[in-house]
Parts: structure tokens; C-alpha cells; sequence
């Protein structure tokens, strides 16, 4: 094979070098009998030649060395665009054709998205009095009646035969002690129970944000108007609290879905790109988000040293209110920067697809128990990325077969 015997010595020294095989000092030989000079005797040379090519097909009848070797040259590159670039220019003349053909793809492709959000936010009006229902209940000013509070579960009938027993063993005075034992309103610190339930979000939440949490009385998720650049709003009721005035606060992401000009190929369907905050009202002395710290400055003449009080920021789940802003003058942003905006983008996208549609089942815990099912490289993995050379942390969205928008990693 020529590629096997073009530059033999050169190459069978190299493979003895990595190898370390018992045929070293034989190639090192014949290697030396070319590097020292031309022979002044012909014969002598022709002979040195001779004996060099008869060391190296013993050494290359050695298994080790031939295994070394087939490694080394399976180990050279060849990656497609090594290959594309032999091809004859007609050929990559058509090659051309059809990534244009493939831009033009893309752009259908992003219209098909548009569509899709449009039929998102059609069924989300359908959703939200199933929705509003959900608040009434959680916060007890509507009682569901017996035919919504029934529900069979699996274990129905070994739940009744426990019941039967329960009954046979309470008292009188208990029954009559249950009897005058308060009733709670509603579903007690419903939503604070989501966060501390799921991960995502129980790791941004501080000691002191946990009493505000506990007056969150629902999560809505609102779409922008037909017409109206993609986005959606995360709107987070409070009910009247110590904290802070608002009655509602505010995360708009936005979102587009449309190729990016640089790099048309790299589209895979929506992308939330930007998010704007709100002001929260904080009471005096109320804001969780800042801490007080006291600081001891010397005069520089004098040497008289004072104490003086300031306001730093404070590590707080009420700083997602106030979020980092993409570049949008070009500039890249730093990398940790980068990675802040695209874990907000993911809990925005978790809140909007998984936690408000499936409240109940992250507050028992059922659908925890469903995403850790679901194992690294299937098609139920999200996964944050930041998107490369356009210094924009983004959250790419796609629609899996039969399902609603997910975050994907491109």
C-alpha cells in the first residue's frame, strides 16, 4: 500500500518511539543509515539500503508495530470539510445551491413557529379559567364541591381498608377533638411549597425571602398580542403583605424566531434573547435584596476614623425581578454574565412550560418524581447555552413531537 511505504523509516521510527517495541533499535539503525550522509563508496551505499529496507519489512512483520501504526493513520483527521474541499468546483458550485435552498428552510421553518405560538397563546385563554378555578380553591375563596373533590387514586382500595380501621379505633373525644380543631383556609403556602419542592428554584431562595414567599398566591403566565413582537409575561401575586406595596410583579422575556443572519444553519425554532423586570415597592426597612454593612474609614490627615453604614446587594430569589440585561450594542458579555442571563432565561421557560400548567403535581411532588425519570440524552433533557460569538446569553426553544416548547442546547 503506498501510503504504508512512502517515508518508511521516518514513520516506522515514529511508531517504535510510541510503541516502545523490541524492533526500536533496528529502525533506529536503519533511520541512522540515511541521516549520516551519502556514502563516499556507491556499493557501501547501495548496500546500507538494502540492508535498511530488509530491517524494515522484518519490523513491519511485527504485529505491534503494524497495530501502532493502522492507529496512527486511522488517527488522521478526516473531517468533512478536509473532504469538501477536494471536491471539483461544480460540485461545490452545487453544494452552494443547496445551502441556500437550506436558508430558505429555515426562514419557512421560523414561520411555522410563529404559528405555533399563536396556537399556543389561542389555548392558553381555553387554560385560564381552568386556572383561575385553581387560585379560588388555593387561596379558599370557593370550596370545591364533592363531585370536584373526588378523585380515585391507585391506591384507593388499600387507603379505604385503612380508613375502616381508623374509624374502628377512634374515640369519641377525639372525634369530638377533630371535630373542634381548625380548618385551614384554602391550600396553605401552596406556591412556597413549589419552590422548596423543586431544586431550580428552592437554590435561589434565601431564610429571609421564605416568609414573603409564603403570601405568593398564584403564578400566571400571559403572551403578547397578536401582531405584537413574540414574548410572554410571568405575572407573581401577592396578597397584602408587610414586604412591599405591589399587588402583582412582573418578568417580560422576549422572544424571536427567526434565523440569525451570520449564522442561518444554527436556527432550532424560538428563542428567548432579552427579559425585563419590574420596581418593587419595598417597605422601610423591608428590602430583602440589599443588607446594611459597616464600614471603619481613617482620615488621611487627621487620622481620626469614623463608621459609616452603606447598602450593598443581597443574595435574594426577589433579585429575579431585576434582572441582568442582554448586549444589544454588540458588545460581549463576560462569562459568567453570560451564564447569569441564561439560567434566568431556563427558569423562565420552567415556570412558563412546567410549573404554572403543573402546579398541583410539583406541589406533591408527582411531577418531580416524573423529571427525575428522565435520563441524560433523551429527548426530555434541557439543557441552557450560551449563544456562541453573538455575546447574547439565549435560551432556544423547540417543540418535540406531541409535546410543548422545551429549552434545547445548540
Amino acid at each position: 500500500m503506498a501510503i504504508l511505504t512512502a517515508g518508511r523509516p521516518a514513520i516506522m521510527q515514529t511508531v517504535a518511539a510510541r510503541t516502545g517495541c523490541p524492533g526500536d533499535k533496528n529502525i533506529q539503525m536503519a533511520d541512522n543509515s540515511f541521516s549520516d550522509g551519502v556514502p563516499s563508496d556507491s556499493t557501501e551505499a547501495a548496500k546500507n539500503t538494502s540492508n535498511a529496507e530488509k530491517l524494515t519489512d522484518q519490523v513491519m512483520q511485527n504485529p505491534q508495530v503494524l497495530a501502532a501504526l493502522q492507529e496512527r493513520l486511522d488517527s488522521v483527521s478526516h473531517t468533512p470539510s478536509s473532504y469538501i474541499e477536494t471536491l471539483p468546483k461544480a460540485v461545490k458550485r452545487r453544494i452552494n445551491a443547496l445551502k441556500q435552498l437550506q436558508v430558505k428552510c429555515a426562514h419557512i421553518e421560523a414561520k411555522f413557529y410563529e404559528e405555533v405560538h399563536d396556537l399556543e397563546r389561542k389555548y392558553a385563554a381555553l387554560y385560564q379559567p381552568l386556572f383561575d378555578k385553581r387560585r379560588e380553591f388555593i387561596t379558599g375563596d370557593v370550596e370545591p364541591t364533592d363531585a370536584e373533590s373526588e378523585w380515585h387514586s391507585d391506591d384507593e382500595e388499600e387507603e379505604k381498608l385503612a380508613g375502616d380501621m381508623k374509624s374502628k379505633l377512634v374515640t369519641d373525644e377525639k372525634e369530638e377533638a377533630a371535630a373542634e380543631e381548625p380548618t385551614p383556609r384554602g391550600i396553605p403556602e401552596f406556591w412556597f411549597t413549589i419552590f422548596r419542592n423543586v431544586d431550580m428554584l428552592s437554590e435561589l431562595v434565601r431564610e429571609y425571602d421564605e416568609p414573603i414567599l409564603k403570601h405568593l398566591q398564584d403564578i400566571k403566565v400571559k403572551f403578547s398580542d397578536p401582531g405584537q413582537p413574540m414574548s410572554f409575561v410571568l405575572e407573581f401575586h401577592f396578597e397584602p403583605n408587610d414586604y412591599f406595596t405591589n399587588s402583582v410583579l412582573t418578568k417580560t422575556y422576549k422572544m424571536k424566531s427567526e434565523p440569525d443572519k451570520a449564522d442561518p444553519f444554527s436556527f432550532e425554532g424560538p428563542e428567548i434573547v432579552d427579559c425585563d423586570g419590574c420596581t418593587i415597592d419595598w417597605k422601610k426597612g423591608k428590602n430583602v435584596t440589599v443588607k446594611t454593612v459597616r464600614k471603619k474609614q481613617k482620615h488621611r490627615g487627621r487620622g481620626t476614623v469614623r463608621t459609616i453604614t452603606k447598602q450593598v446587594p443581597s443574595e435574594s430569589f426577589f433579585n429575579f425581578f431585576s434582572p441582568l440585561k442582554a448586549s444589544g450594542d454588540g458588545e460581549s458579555l463576560d462569562e459568567d454574565s453570560e451564564f447569569t442571563l441564561a439560567s434566568d432565561f431556563e427558569i423562565g421557560h420552567f415556570f412558563r412550560e412546567r410549573i404554572v400548567p403543573r402546579a398541583v403535581l410539583y406541589f406533591t411532588g408527582e411531577a418531580i418524581e416524573d423529571d427525575d425519570n428522565f435520563e441524560e440524552g433523551e429527548e426530555g433533557e434541557e439543557e441552557v447555552r450560551a449563544a456562541a460569538g453573538h455575546g447574547v446569553a439565549r435560551v432556544a426553544l423547540s417543540w418535540p413531537e406531541g409535546g410543548s416548547p422545551r429549552a434545547v442546547g445548540r
